[in-house]
């Protein structure tokens, strides 16, 4: 199997659980946070929904640079939003990366604040540190919901609200 094709894969296997963790999310509860520091729901699953097109920009791009381009978040306030936002967010991501080759992979790419660097590697090792990124930010989710009483789905298996506990 190919880098692109193992890519793919894995992507498509964590929009699965992706999808589970999402579509949970109370209507009701968009504007809730468990703490005064961490984001409301809204902030963390629209992050997670658009993390899908940071594959397209990756490969479309050389570097972020938040001061020149600072995050403007989408408002969602219903889970069916959200849903939509990140099925077109995946279809991105996947469309850009199918049609990459292992050479489009290899470049240098930087995250970065103005002069402060964060970080420079490959767009392979970008792409894999997304999917990370994702899966990090789930599992803020899965505080999230259970904070609330919304039973969690299994991520690589099945989760205590699935078992006969």
């Amino acid at each position: 199997m190919s880098t692109i094709q193992t890519l793919l894969k894995e992507m498509d296997n964590e929009a699965v659980t992706t999808r589970k963790m999402l579509e949970r999310v109370p209507d009701d509860k968009f504007n809730w946070k468990p703490h005064e520091k961490s984001m409301t729901i809204e902030h963390l699953t629209t992050h997670i929904a658009e993390l899908p097109t940071w594959i397209s920009m990756v490969l479309t791009s050389s570097e972020l640079d938040f001061a020149a381009n600072p995050y403007e978040q989408k408002s969602i306030a219903k889970t069916k939003d959200l849903m939509k936002l990140f099925e077109e967010s995946l279809a991105d991501g996947k469309t850009h990366l199918s049609k990459a080759s292992v050479k489009d992979l290899e470049p240098s790419w930087t995250l970065r604040n103005g002069d402060q660097i964060y970080s420079v590697n490959t767009k392979a090792e970008v792409i894999r540190m997304t999917y990370c990124q994702i899966v990090h930010h789930r599992a803020q989710l899965g505080v999230y919901l259970r904070l609330l009483n919304v039973p969690i789905p299994g991520s690589y298996g099945p989760s205590a609200d699935e078992m006969n506990f």
